[in-house]
């Protein structure tokens, strides 16, 4: 029996349609049919996961629009509301000495998830994850804790994360950030913060021979995304590359609409098929 990949998609700020994953899940596994000269190459080779976080937010978000919108009459709705969601997740999400906080909240959905991702793919699968948006900030944290600073941890999290190496994410193999603000999050930090490992440091002890990646995917009209290398030196040799894209189709791909559409470009499901066809022939040799 071949190994499987684990493949987690987490959504970008806001709250999305539960398919929210459906559309970049379509597009990877029928380039990575393609690519391995199977039909059903994917259905019997990958394992996705969406990771539909922001739901740990979505009734007091919903709540706090409502009551903003009956207090004045306000002007553009649509792009209000999507502010709101995307501040208010920002700041919601947030470590702190307080119990019950949000960011362990999202962290113990996080590990849920990779939890259903071993229960699939297997205890040891390698670890492929493709984020967007805010979704990159919450992947990076999650790797982050558990790289570097576990007492970062809140109890939740630590209560549904497993102990196998899945779990733990020491088979994080390949990362993929589109339309990325981890920049902006770097200003918390002296020097601009460290990057997370990928892949994973402790990947070897069970695949010596793979080698991963991480690839940000950024729309120089996408005003929420910027490029990583040039953070500092240690992001510069962290990430595998910053590859500008042109997001969006004839209405968004010349403005900052091109932030909603990652999940509809060729290059970048195609590099992503790729390198999953890449590892799957490596630990399966």
């Amino acid at each position: 029996m071949s190994m499987k990949i684990a493949v987690a998609i987490f959504h970008g700020a806001g709250t999305p349609e539960e398919d929210f994953a459906e559309k970049i899940i379509l597009r990877i596994s029928k380039k990575f049919n393609k690519n391995m000269r199977s039909r059903n190459a994917a259905t019997n080779h990958l394992v996705f996961q969406p990771i539909h976080w922001s739901t740990v937010f979505e009734q007091e978000q919903a709540e706090l629009w409502h009551r903003l919108k009956k207090s004045a009459d306000l002007d553009y709705h649509r792009l209000r509301k999507f502010v709101i969601e995307f501040l208010a997740d920002a700041v919601a999400y947030q470590p702190t000495k307080q119990p019950n906080q949000s960011y362990d909240k999202v962290h113990a959905f996080v590990a849920t998830s990779f939890q259903r991702l071993r229960e699939k793919a297997g205890p040891d699968a390698p670890l492929c994850v493709v984020s967007h948006s805010l979704g990159t900030v919450v992947a990076n944290n999650y790797f982050y804790d558990l790289q570097f600073k576990q007492d970062n941890r809140g109890p939740e999290t630590i209560k549904c994360t497993g102990d196998t190496p899945l779990e733990q994410c020491e088979t994080l193999t390949l990362f993929y950030t589109t339309g990325s603000p981890l920049a902006l999050w770097s200003l918390r930090f002296i020097d601009f913060g460290s990057p997370i490992q990928v892949p994973s440091s402790r990947i070897k002890r069970t695949y010596p021979e793979l080698k991963g990646e991480w690839i940000n995917f950024y729309d120089k009209d996408d005003v929420l995304a910027f490029p990583l290398k040039g953070i500092n030196d240690t992001y510069d040799k962290a990430v595998t590359k910053d590859v500008a894209i042109n997001a969006g189709g004839l209405f968004s791909s010349w403005n900052p609409l091109s932030h909603f559409h990652y999940d509809t470009n060729d290059k970048i499901a195609q590099t992503i098929a790729e390198s999953l066809a890449k590892t799957w022939r490596t630990i399966n040799r």
